[in-house]
Order: structure tokens, then sequence, then C-alpha cells
């Protein structure tokens, strides 16, 4: 009875706005550059609770790393909700200048690249999970497969690109299935990348190469981070801290360790050693960026 009452309420669920007669269309490239800004936006689940987003506004320049930190209930992932328009927003934002709003909820989302915190593999080919629409070849497949160090795991297997993908990827390791979503993002080459958590539930060693892989792979392209370790996005070129749905603090990491605010409390609460290694990583960082100038 759960089940069927489950499904009933799946039913009764009202569908997205899918009425694009009165939607722009996006230009085919869009977004070449990757900037992003959030104008006076306000976000809320429900019309009868209070926002859990409260007058957001920021913008994230073409390339930039940005690093997004706060307590649990702070935003972040709201913030992600926000930008994929999980639930109608209140406010503007602007990708490459176009409001998001005015554009059809599919192609807008389908513009914009996310590995969440629990990798989505769906039951089919390993192909069909990296091409889902077959738009590429088999070489640009393996070379993705390359990227994050997984061809030779799989040009092992009988099958290669045809090997059977289990429910939910039940027969890869958590750490693979992460890295196999990164591959379908290097696949897609969207200007805009957004991480949920991604290395959260992985080992170090596998943490570290997809933190190298996005350095290299995605050099061009912005990239939004929702940290659940701080060393994640120390390297950033901005961090933004949330805290009970408004921004505290957005600048370089550096900056805001030598403030001392929110950002410099949440370092100094992962004890005192680890917390060094994060000043010395900020601060050479800082240094690089002045250096390259």
């Amino acid at each position: 009875m759960t089940a069927v009452e489950r499904v009933i309420e799946y039913t009764n669920i009202q569908n997205e706005d899918q009425d694009i007669s009165d939607k722009k269309t996006l230009p085919p490239n869009w977004p070449e550059a990757g900037s992003i800004k959030f104008r006076e936006l306000y976000l809320r689940y429900s019309s009868n609770e209070p926002h859990v987003l409260r007058n957001l506004n920021f913008t994230v320049k073409p390339q930039e790393k940005i690093g997004i930190v706060g307590r649990t209930g702070a935003g972040k992932s709201s913030l992600i909700a926000a930008l994929f328009q999980l639930t109608p927003i209140e406010g503007h934002i602007f990708i490459d200048e176009l409001d998001i709003t005015n554009y059809p909820l599919c192609e807008v989302r389908s513009r914009i690249s996310i590995i969440p915190q629990e990798p989505v593999l769906f039951s089919g080919t390993l192909r069909k999970n990296l091409d889902p629409f077959d738009e590429h070849s088999d070489g640009e497949l393996w070379s993705a497969l390359e990227e994050v160090e997984l061809k030779n795991l799989i040009s092992d297997t009988p099958f290669a690109l045809n090997t059977r993908v289990s429910e939910g990827g039940s027969n890869f390791s958590v750490g693979q299935r992460q890295l196999l979503c990164l591959a379908r993002a290097i696949v897609r080459k969207n200007k805009i990348l957004v991480l949920d958590e991604a290395t959260a539930n992985v080992d170090p060693q596998t943490d570290a190469l997809i933190q190298t892989t996005i350095r290299e792979k995605f050099a061009s392209c912005t990239v939004l981070t929702i940290a659940h370790r701080l060393h994640t996005i120390i390297d950033s070129d901005k961090v933004l801290v949330m805290d009970a749905g408004i921004i505290r603090e957005y600048d370089h990491p550096y900056t805001l360790l030598q403030k001392q605010g929110m950002f410099y409390g949440m370092v100094q609460q992962t004890g005192k050693a680890t917390s060094e290694t994060l000043h010395r990583a900020a601060e050479a960082v800082s240094r690089l960026e002045i250096n390259e100038l």
C-alpha cells in the first residue's frame, strides 16, 4: 500500500511548465563565455514557507572557479536548485547576459553539466550512459574515459563500450560511478560545470584524480563547486560563504582568511594542522596569481 500511495502522490504532482510557445530560442552555441549573474534572487520550495534564499546578488566571471561553502541548511544546494530552476524562482539569473527564465527549461538545463553527490547511472550500456543521444563518436567516448583513467578498465571487459551497467551503476564502485559522471561531463563540453559535493563519498585518491581532471579539462569553463572538504576549494578563484540563505562573504580564499570572518572560522575548526595547511595553500595560490599578473 505504501508503494501505491507513492504512485498516486506522483500522479498528483503538478508538472513543470512545458509551454514553450512564449519562450525564446537559445543561440546554438550558448553559453560561449560562461558568465553567471544572480540578481535579487529569492527561492522557496512552497508558497506557504519562508524563503530559503534571500536577495542573492553576485557575479561569476567567465572561466572562474567558485567554491561554495556553508553549514548544513545554509542554502548551498538551494543555490544549485535555483540555477537549474528545479522550483520557481523570484528574481533573475543571467548566463552570458541572457535571463534564463525566458527560455525553455529543457534547453537551459542541457547546456549546464552537473556532477551530483550521488552519481546517476542508468540501466543499459556504458555507451548510453556516456552519450544518451548518440551525438558523439567512439573516439570521443574513449578519450573521455582515458581522461578519468577508466579506459584500461573498460577496454579489458569483453563488451567494452557495450558493457552493461546495472541499475544505479551497482556493478561499479562509488568512485568509478563518479568518474563515469565526470567522463559524461567531459563529453558534453558545456561551458558551465556544477559539482554538488561530488567528492564527499569517494576515497582521497579518487578525489585527487577528479580535482586534477577538472583543473585540466575544464580550465576554460566556469566551475561552481559545493564543498564538503575545504581543501577541494581552497585554490578557487573565489569562495562564496552562505549562511541562512544569504551571502556572508565572497572573495578570494586568502583574502577571506585575512579578514578572519566566517570562512576563517570554518578553516580554524578543521584543527590546527589542517588549518595551517589550508592557510599555506591559499597563500601559495594568491602569490601565484599575483606573479601571473
